[in-house]
């Protein structure tokens, strides 16, 4: 680059009178370049929109004639930046708004995004919108039928090995060469409008679910349900409160109406009643009707619900609101040999990710089997939905945590043939994902062939165990009593000591300003941050005075520069790290750590910098016993954490013992036995579901094949 540089400075500073003229050549050519490049771009947009156009319009002259089930879009509110879809589905014209000539670009342009399809929207277009989304809810029909839509933004997550049209093999997908296409959004196939009709003739236009039609809960077994709830009346709505609250919204739509507006009030008595309308529905969207309901149900026109997430409700437009009409759905008429999917989705976990993985579950399966936990709604209104499905598989998508909140919905639920859990790592940590193979975060999703890969490998993960542990906590009073037992739940770790105190004060900064952890990295980062305070302060110094270690009835010595105890279930902790390292040589003659055999581990650490050695594999930590009974007695109080959950633990005693053991999922494209394991997994479920063996052999056998393939 500097050679170039100097060659141009010497051209134009020779005598030569070419110098310059050759320079501005150049200069000419760029901008000629550039031009030509613009034209280009601004044609592929042109084509792009009549290819857009043509398959739209063939699609409404087909369903004309077939018939298909419709639903209006679930719209919700996003920027235009955070969208894939640079263009209006309704009007075909650009998302971002254009600016006048000296005015500052608006970077954040807000838009309507359908939950279910993934079409966008301007907000004034939104209302104009075919209700072509696809219908959750089809029961009394003989069969789905495919539901083919333009293909507004790329679903696929392998495109290089689907963009072919599903009939004729062609490749498909590109407006400039082919011919408009199709996409069907129920099996995500991809068809070329002209191929459509030899297709229709020979199969009838009859939609399997494609490739995860075992995972997908299908429409034709979802009955829909209206219901009216009452409500209250919403009055005192003056003009004056209309006018100041939507007045700047709309002042960027002034081509759509001649109000004029001045000191805040508007003028115009027809805009006036317009606008009221516009504020009632809005006011309506934040009442919350259904709180009390544990159903799953979508409100009229809006987004997908389920139970007390149902923020949002419709209300009829008008001077007041009597009622809400909402849409309550039932499984009805299931095959005896369907597998659906249950998907449960924290959207507080780790960076945060909940609210764009649950729009990409619902194009990928029905919106209805998904569920979106929050602090009023928790696993209990999906499983209840799901009560009737004698064999289904659990997505859990959150940290460690949230799986510990669905084992124990599930276990509250007493199912006669519990269903096995898989993860999608949401966490920070993530050590249960890290385990059963599933990841180390929702960032490696797309490297392992994306969210269509990882769903194809839950319909073929192995069934294993994972040991469930119940801690009791009990507090020493003042005057020597002990207080009431209170019981928590461990499957991960137990911590007690310095590792505790920097989750303590991670837990403790992530709630006070939730909004400075938005990403994986950054949370590490901040936990780092914590964990090189705790190396200054060694605020857990005196532990092993002020703490005592029982294992099966005996005392355990602790070592006098001991911080921090650590009681392990899996062989993954903090992120990763492997603190009994069943791979290494060892001194002592301890049994190698595995999830399911009904052994805990204890270890100890030499405080925060010792946790920083053995998060790059500098160090080890020292194992101090294992057992199947663990008790600490503390004369002090010390920070505890239990799964990344911490808590301060008054002066008292904790006792850990065996609680049971649930199903869980491993991915079995990761181990050499995985798919032998997958095999006869379905095996001995299919083996129930004929009547061969009960629920009990079935799951005595399960045990016995994850002990054999650990």
């Amino acid at each position: 680059m500097i050679d170039l540089s100097i060659t141009l400075l010497r051209l134009l500073t020779t005598p030569d009178a070419y110098g310059p003229a050759v320079f501005g050549w150049l200069i000419t050519g760029s901008f000629g370049l550039l031009a030509i490049i613009y034209a280009f771009l601004k044609w592929q947009r042109r084509t792009s929109l009549n290819w857009i156009k043509a398959a739209a319009k063939a699609k409404k002259k087909v369903w004309k004639e077939l018939k298909v089930p419709l639903s209006p879009h679930s719209w919700t509110e996003e920027f235009a930046h955070d969208v894939q879809s640079s263009t209006c589905s309704v009007c075909l014209t650009s998302l971002v708004y254009p600016q006048a000539l000296g005015t500052k670009a608006t970077p954040r342009n807000p838009v309507h995004r359908c939950s279910v399809c993934g079409v966008v929207a301007h907000f004034y277009c939104s209302e104009l919108a075919a209700k072509d989304c696809k219908c959750v809810a089809q029961a009394g029909f003989a069969h789905v039928q495919h539901q083919w839509s333009e293909r507004w933004i790329d679903m696929d997550d392998n495109s290089e090995m689907s963009a072919f049209c599903s009939y004729c093999d062609e490749p498909c997908g590109v407006p400039i060469l082919d011919a408009p296409t199709w996409h069907c959004l129920w099996c995500q196939r991809l068809i070329h409008v002209k191929c459509h009709a030899k297709m229709s003739e020979e199969s009838g236009d009859v939609c399997d679910l494609g490739a995860l039609r075992r995972l997908i809960l299908s429409p034709i077994c979802v009955k829909e349900d209206e219901e009216i709830l009452r409500s209250g009346m919403l009055t005192s709505i003056t003009g004056d409160i209309i006018a100041s609250s939507v007045i700047r919204r709309r002042r960027h739509r002034n081509k759509h109406g001649s109000a004029r507006s001045v000191n805040g009030k508007l003028q115009n008595t027809s805009t006036a009643n317009t606008v009221l309308e516009f504020v009632l529905d809005r006011l309506a969207s934040l009442k919350r009707y259904i709180s009390q309901s544990k159903d799953p149900i979508l409100k009229k026109g809006g987004r997908v619900l389920s139970g007390k997430d149902t923020h949002n409700a419709w209300q009829k437009k008008g001077s007041s609101v009597p009622y809400v009409q909402v849409k309550k759905y039932t499984l009805v008429d299931l095959p005896q040999d369907a597998r659906p999917l249950l998907v449960f989705i924290n959207t507080k976990s780790g960076a945060q990710y909940g609210p764009s993985l649950r729009r990409r579950l619902n194009m990928l399966l029905n919106p209805v089997q998904v569920f979106e936990l929050s602090s009023s709604q928790g696993p209990d209104a999906g499983l209840k939905f799901f009560s009737n499905v004698q064999y289904f598989r659990v997505l859990v998508c959150g940290g460690d945590g949230t799986v510990a909140w669905v084992l124990d919905a599930i276990e509250r639920h007493n199912f006669e043939s519990p269903p096995p859990v898989s993860v999608l790592p949401l966490g920070t940590g993530n050590d249960l994902s890290r385990v059963l193979q599933w990841g180390r975060g929702f960032s490696t999703v797309d490297g392992q062939g994306g969210l269509s890969t990882v769903l194809a490998d839950i319909n073929i993960a192995a069934v294993t165990m994972l040991d469930r542990w119940e801690v009791n906590i009990q507090e020493e009073k003042s005057d020597g009593d002990r207080s009431k037992v209170q019981s928590k739940f461990m499957m991960n770790y137990l911590g007690i000591g310095c590792d505790a105190k920097v989750a303590y004060e991670f837990h403790t900064m992530r709630e006070e300003k939730p909004e400075k952890f938005y990403s994986q990295f950054v949370n590490k980062l901040r936990y780092a941050k914590e964990g090189a305070k705790d190396i200054m302060d060694r605020t857990c110094a005196d532990l092993p005075w002020q703490v005592w270690l029982e294992v099966d009835g005996r005392d355990i010595h602790i070592p006098k520069d001991a911080e921090g105890l650590i009681v392990l279930n899996i062989g993954s902790y903090m992120g990763g790290v492997d603190l009994w390292q069943n791979d290494h040589e060892h001194d002592d003659d301890f049994n190698l750590q595995c999830m399911h055999d009904k052994m805990l581990e204890v270890v100890c650490i030499s405080g925060a910098w010792h946790l920083g050695k053995l998060q790059v594999g500098l160090s080890q930590a020292r194992r101090l016993a294992q057992g199947k009974v663990i008790r600490m007695h503390s004369s002090s109080a010390f920070p505890v954490q239990i799964d990344g959950e911490p808590f301060i633990q008054q002066p008292g005693c904790l006792e850990i013992t065996h609680h049971g053991q649930v199903f869980m999922l491993r991915r079995a494209s990761e181990e050499p036995r995985g798919h032998p394991a997958a095999i006869m997994t379905e095996v001995l479920v299919d083996a129930e579901c004929k009547g061969v063996i009960n629920a009990a052999q079935k799951k005595l056998l399960l045990q016995q094949m994850a002990l054999q393939l650990s």
